[in-house]
């Protein structure tokens, strides 16, 4: 773990706000885009699907649908063990002991999570982000979860500050866990992210100091979370997962070619990491 934990309120309002019992998912649909623009230039996009679950709703929300399945395989899926330590500890409480760390209590508020589902039994998320709220549905910290390609993970939790502005949030932390061997680890990531609404984004800039070095990003519109949208997402976008693994090798390969640095993949640190809001 590292970095001071910030404040532990906040006021930022969720746009989406559900009864107890009434929240059964969304689907976002939308492009993923990587942009470098250190050392050479390299551009990469392609659509993309995730889904936004109620944590502790994740089997009644699927209960209810033939193409989403819990825990089993399917034509899609969720498992707990996609996520967190891939312990039998319930992944709240696991979300809860991160957030402790950063001396948040969410008072038993819900815990969303954007995610990629497993398609036909097989799952990659290289970034999850768990939307954490308040008793009163204002969110009061984003938790970022990182999946490299040895299967390594690693979270980095941020709390809201107390004068948290309406409109997107932007968090700092200094990076922490190896992720591409063509990136260094001395580098800042600066999130920016339009909570789920009608619409979702998770950008994540990458620098150097003051220089920019890439900038990543997912921005999705909100569909109903129905077998007839899943079944459409599946078919505009076959084998989304597997195609997500793939495409992280061919475009290593083609930075490879640009004469891109390799560099070795250290040892894996403590698997939390405690961000701050963004101050600038």
């Amino acid at each position: 773990m590292s970095g001071a934990a910030p404040s532990t309120a906040s006021r930022s309002p969720s746009p989406v706000r559900f009864a107890p019992g009434e929240d059964h998912g969304s689907l976002y649909v939308g492009e993923v885009v990587h942009q470098r623009v250190a050392n050479f230039e390299h551009r990469l996009s392609y659509g993309l699907y995730m889904l936004l679950l109620d944590i502790d709703a994740i089997e009644a929300t699927t209960r209810r649908l033939r193409l989403l399945s819990h825990g089993r395989f399917g034509l899609m899926s969720v498992s707990a063990r996609d996520h967190g330590d891939r312990s039998d500890t319930p992944l709240r409480a696991q979300i809860e002991t991160h957030l402790s760390a950063a001396g948040i209590d969410l008072r038993g508020g819900v815990i969303r999570l954007l995610t990629m589902p497993r398609i036909l039994g097989y799952g990659f998320n290289p970034i999850s982000v768990y939307f954490c709220h308040s008793p009163d549905g204002s969110i009061a910290a984003l938790v970022y979860e990182v999946t490299n390609t040895f299967h390594e993970r690693h979270s980095y939790v941020v709390a809201l500050p107390e004068d948290q502005p309406s409109g997107p949030i932007r968090q700092t932390t200094e990076k922490r866990f190896f992720v591409s061997p063509y990136m260094d680890m001395a580098l800042t990531y600066d999130f920016t992210v339009q909570p789920p609404g009608e619409a979702v984004s998770v950008v994540v800039a990458v620098r150097r100091g003051d220089t920019p070095i890439l900038t990543a990003s997912f921005a999705g519109h909100r569909r109903p979370l129905t077998d007839a949208e899943l079944l459409r997402a599946f078919v505009t976008h076959p084998l989304l997962t597997w195609k997500v693994t793939a495409g992280i090798h061919w475009e290593a390969l083609k930075m490879m070619l640009k004469g891109a640095r390799y560099r070795d993949r250290p040892a894996p640190p403590e698997p939390l990491t405690v961000g701050s809001p963004h101050t600038s």
